[in-house]
This record gives structure tokens, sequence and C-alpha cells, in this order.
């Protein structure tokens, strides 16, 4: 029993420190023009099993697979069962603004959670994964004849990376076998890190590099509930409720702008601020599902989020705010999700694909900024299957998203993208006495 603890707790310090050193190294944890804005693309929450079902996952009760959407779902589990599930994602995207394409593929590891009984009816659940996501390179050229003519060829180059993670911790417990209630507690950190630069062809003219630094720190809760009511034999109904609190953020926030010619480099600007004296703020979030499910062989739920990012501080923040020629505005992101699992016989010994379980989904979202006074929205469909491998319920989750974000309209770029995922899921039994005839 020790040794499997001390390998679980090795392999959690080993992965803590690798995605620490992936959002600091200029590797892209996800690419998108948009993630210039805020704090980046907010990530889309749960594992490749919630993510194959439209992201749904707050009134999910599932023994054979970790939900950590919802703190109270922790309990849903085997009584001595220990379950870990680790995660990764590749994602293709193809960007277009008027005659403009371009595309990008990102490959990451997304996410590690553990969860482990504590004691009869209650379990503690740890885990990191991706809060936000910055990548973005652009690059253009001067045009303008004149202006060429006067200083020569210019280069603007634009580029940002970076991440911040959440790192949580929480346990739960239920009463009655009906109602389960659970909280957790999130540590937020990392750095984003933006870079613009303008070089000249002629070398009597200096170039000039500026840019913004980001690092985050954060601490804040989360609660959940759920309550399982069953109405006609196998078949149940779940409702199920999430509160993420806002909370203030802490960390630096550093500018600069350097002017460099030959070996010469002159510093034009530097200034270091606090994020407590900008005001800046992670907004709270609300969820609230329903489900319906017969049995262990199929369920239906239905998500809806809503996080009001309207104080964040966002618009304020120097190189986080507007970029460019776009207004940026925060506002009160909302998601709708539907998702939807069936098991053809999960105890059919002769046929391997009626034990696997296979998912469908659909969502649609809109982000928690505004640009030019448009809101930003997306939407897609999701697919997967879970493979059992092995005894228990260890099983390896494939799935697909595929979807869209924004249109063309408003001088919007259109982003169409094909992410797949795949989860690991691992199981095992503790605590479990040997008996001796």
């Amino acid at each position: 029993m020790i040794s499997k603890i001390e390998r679980i707790l090795l392999l959690t310090v080993f992965l803590i420190i690798s995605v620490s050193v992936s959002a600091q190294d200029g590797t892209y944890g996800a690419y998108s023009p948009y993630s210039i804005f805020g704090i980046g693309d907010i990530s889309k929450e749960g594992t490749a099993y919630n993510k194959s079902m439209g992201g749904t996952g707050i009134a999910n009760r599932n023994r054979r697979f970790i939900n950590y959407m919802n703190p109270a779902a922790v309990t849903a589990r085997d009584s001595l069962s220990f379950m870990a599930d680790f995660g990764l994602t590749e994602s293709n995207s193809v960007f277009r603004q008027g005659d403009i394409k371009s595309a990008h593929n990102t490959f990451n590891i997304y996410d590690f959670v553990m969860t482990f009984p504590i004691y009869k009816s209650s379990a503690f659940m740890v885990g990191i994964t991706p809060f936000s996501d910055m990548g973005y390179d652009f690059s253009s050229i001067e045009k303008d004849p004149e202006i060429i003519g006067n200083t020569g060829n210019i280069t603007y180059d634009s580029y940002g990376t970076g991440s911040v993670y959440q790192v949580f911790a929480g346990a739960g417990v239920t009463f009655w076998k009906r109602l389960s209630l659970g909280a957790e507690m999130i540590y937020y950190f990392g750095n984003l890190d933006k870079v613009t630069n303008m070089d000249y062809s002629n070398s009597s003219y200096r170039s000039v590099n500026s840019g913004s630094e980001l690092m985050v720190r954060g601490l804040t809760g989360k609660f959940g509930l759920q309550y399982e009511q069953k109405i006609a034999g196998d078949v149940s109904v779940v409702v199920g409720a999430t509160y993420r609190m806002g909370t203030n953020m802490k960390g630096y926030s550093t500018n600069y702008r350097y002017a460099n010619q030959s070996s010469v480099t002159d510093t034009l600007k530097y200034s270091v601020d606090t994020l407590a004296r900008s005001g800046m703020r992670f907004g709270d979030e609300i969820g609230i599902g329903i489900a319906v499910k017969g049995g262990e062989r199929w369920s239906a739920e239905f998500n809806y989020l809503r996080s009001d990012w309207t104080k964040s501080g966002f618009d304020n923040a120097p190189g986080f705010s507007s970029i460019g020629d776009s207004k940026f505005t925060s506002t009160v992101s909302q998601s709708f999700r539907a998702g939807f699992e069936i098991v053809p016989n999960r105890n059919d010994i002769r046929y391997y694909l009626k034990r696997c379980s296979y998912r469908a989904g659909v969502y649609y979202d809109q982000a928690y900024y505004k640009l030019d006074g448009h809101n930003v929205n997306s939407m897609g469909i999701t697919l997967g299957v879970t493979l059992p491998v092995f005894r228990y319920y260890n099983g390896i989750s494939l799935g697909v998203d595929m979807g869209q974000r924004a249109s063309t309209r408003n001088n919007m770029i259109r982003e169409r993208y094909i992410t797949f995922n795949i989860g690991f899921n691992i199981h095992d039994i503790w605590f479990r006495k040997v008996q001796y005839n």
C-alpha cells in the first residue's frame, strides 16, 4: 500500500513540475488569435470523459470515471477504489479573416486528477489542470510606400505564450444515499508574456521591442451539490449545482519598451505594478445541471454555466485589454451544454465493442469578453468512446471536439478546430483485507 501511495505522489509532483516548466519555456498550451486578449482562452473543464459529452458533468454521477467538474461527484465511486485520470490533447485549427488563411496545431498534457476514499460515503480528490492558455504569433510588413521610402522596410512581430494553471484539492460526502455535498480549494499560478517587435531594415533606425509580463497567483474555493432520485426501476434523475467564488489576484504586472541599435539598448519604459493595485480579478461562476440515467447503461445531461467577468479589471490593465484597433470589454460568459452516453452491454463476454461506452454532445459558449461590442461565441459537437482494458474500471477514453469560434463578419477572425482528447482511466482497489482459507 505504501509503495502505491509513494508512486502516485511522485507522479503527481513530476506532473506539477512538468506543467510549471512548460508554462515558462515558450511552448503553446493552446493557440488562437483570440488568446491575445485578457488572460487568454479559458480552458474547457473536465476529463476526456466529460469533453466527449459536450463538456457536461455538473449532474453526472458515474462511479467508473472521475468527474471533477462538481466536487460533490467525487463520492460517486466504489467505497474501496482508488482512481486516477491522466489526459492529453491535440488540437488543429484553421483561421480565416477575409482572404487571409492560416493553420496551427498543438499537443499538450492536459490534466492529472486522482481520488481515493476517506471513510465510508466520503472521498478526497486532488489534481492539476489548465485554467487559461495564451498562444499566438503574428507577423506583418509595412506596405505604405511613403513610409518605406523614408525608413526602409519595417517588420512587425507580435507573439504571446503562457498558461494559468489551477491546483485543486477537495472532498465530498453523501447523506442518505441521495444528497452529496462537496467543496474544494483552488490555487491559481502561472505566467503570461506578450511581446511586440518593430524591426527596421535600415540600421540607422532603432528597432523597438515592447511587451507585458503577468505573473498570476490566487486562491479561491468551489462548492457543489448533487441530489439523485429514482423515478422508475433503475431510472433516476440527478440534479446538480456548483459555485466557484471570484477572487482578487495577486502577483505582478511588468511593462517594458526598449530601443535597440547595433549593440546599444536604451530603456524607454520599465514599470512593475502589483495586481492588487490594478484590481485584477477572476470572475465567479455558477453552474446548474440535470441528468437522467438508466442504471449504468445510459445517461443524458444538460448543463448551464454563467460567469461574471465585468469586474475583472482587464479593461484597464496595460497590455491585457485592447490590442491594436480592437476594443476589449469584459462581460458575462455563458455556456449551454448537452451530452449523452450509452453502453450496449457492459457485461458482454463475447463482443468487446458492446462493453465500450459511446458518447456524443453539443455546446454553445459565449466568451468572457466582447470585441468592438460584439460577443465572441463558439459552438461545436463532440464524440467519444471509452475502451475498457484489463480489470476493474480501467480504460482509455478517446474523444473529438469539432467546432467553430466567431465568424468572418464584423472583420473578425473565424476559427474552425478539431481537437482530439485522450484520457487514461486508472482504477484499483485499496484497503482490501486479504482472506485465507
